[in-house]
């Protein structure tokens, strides 16, 4: 089952869930819970009050919205981000998933509440005959180590 919930504490924060805005979109639109200001050369992580239910052989990949680069100097940090289905409801911070955003341009750029900054799309993926991945996430955001 895929869906998505309000991260726990984040209940009374006006979180809009991620929708597609047509019949035809492969992404769903992720919004700014609060307005936020990313100086030139910053990085910033967007909180979205978002978490992500999916199959166990699911992936939610993150892309920024083709605007962000082209009308306000910004891209994910991480070009693409990875939300994998263990990262729902981890110890941590409830699988809450945030946007690393990182300013190019030469001034400071804004954004409002409820701006549409990134979209999601579910995929299925596939391991190798061999594999033997036996780990168990214990946190967030990075909790996978750098090794």
């Amino acid at each position: 089952m895929r869906k998505f919930m309000v991260v726990k504490g984040f209940e009374d924060r006006g979180v809009v869930l991620p929708v597609r805005s047509t019949a035809y979109s492969a992404g769903y639109d992720f919004m700014t819970l609060e307005e936020v200001t990313i100086l030139p050369g910053s990085s910033v992580l967007i909180q979205t009050g978002v978490k992500a239910q999916m199959e166990k052989d699911d992936v939610l990949l993150i892309f920024p919205r083709s605007s962000l680069a082209v009308k306000r100097g910004l891209r994910l940090t991480n070009s693409v981000a990875v939300i994998d289905a263990d990262y729902f409801s981890n110890p941590s911070n409830d699988g809450h998933i945030m946007i690393p955003l990182y300013n190019f341009s030469a001034k400071s750029v804004t954004l409002l509440k409820g701006e549409r900054v990134a979209q999601g799309i579910f995929m299925k993926y596939e391991i190798t005959d061999d594999d033997k991945a036996q780990g168990e996430r214990i946190g967030g955001y990075g909790s996978t180590g750098t090794k």
